[in-house]
């Protein structure tokens, strides 16, 4: 019996010892993906004195125009504040989620605790988010292939190339998918610590 409870001790330990080994594994992703989405929200807040710019030129750009009788904008300027606009949403969603800023129900997620929390969070993203990405993915693969092999452009003149903002689809779901990985994890592990009172943060 004293070997029964010996030998018991010790596959406890080894089994308890492997899964925490593969615990800080699996966070050492997710410090991986955030510092990744990280690094690309700081690229897409670059974007924004741009679009800004683009705007401020199309507007000032018809009404100078008509006085001087030249046309000092086009389609190409104001697609591509709709490029710049849409790159900004699609590849900053991830960051978003990263940093908790998204959209929530508060009313039912505000006052739980950091474990109910967790729970929600974890199954949103392996039930909801990281589904439906893939979804998106394999929706639109096809209409994006196509864009490119017959090198889409916009049908208005002077436009720009449709198949590279296209593309920016799947990078979003790609990187939302990912950041949905680390969220999971994130809050698997504190499921897996009872006295944790918040979540181990990638930072």
């Amino acid at each position: 019996m004293a070997i029964s409870v010996i030998d018991l001790h010790l596959f406890e330990r080894i089994f308890l010892s492997g899964w925490e080994d593969t615990l800080r594994k699996l966070l050492q992703l997710s410090r991986w993906i955030d510092r990744a989405n990280d690094r690309v929200g700081y690229l897409v807040t670059l974007l924004v004195p741009l679009m800004l710019l683009l705007g401020v030129w199309n507007v000032v750009g018809r009404y100078v125009g008509r006085l001087v009788g030249q046309n000092l904008s086009s389609n190409a300027f104001i697609e591509g504040q709709w490029y710049i606009f849409s790159l900004i949403f699609l590849l900053g969603a991830a960051y978003t989620l990263r940093h908790n800023d998204h959209v929530r129900v508060d009313v039912l997620y505000s006052n739980r605790s950091p474990r109910q929390k967790a729970i929600v969070n974890l199954l949103g993203s392996l039930l909801f988010l990281i589904p439906f990405c893939l979804m998106v993915m394999g929706a639109s693969w096809s209409s994006i292939m196509a864009s490119w092999a017959r090198g889409e452009i916009s049908p208005d003149p002077g436009g720009l190339p449709r198949y590279p903002i296209k593309s920016a689809i799947l990078i979003c779901c790609t990187l939302l998918s990912l950041q949905g990985l680390s969220e999971a994890i994130k809050s698997w592990a504190i499921l897996n610590r009872p006295n944790a009172e918040e979540p181990p943060h990638g930072d």
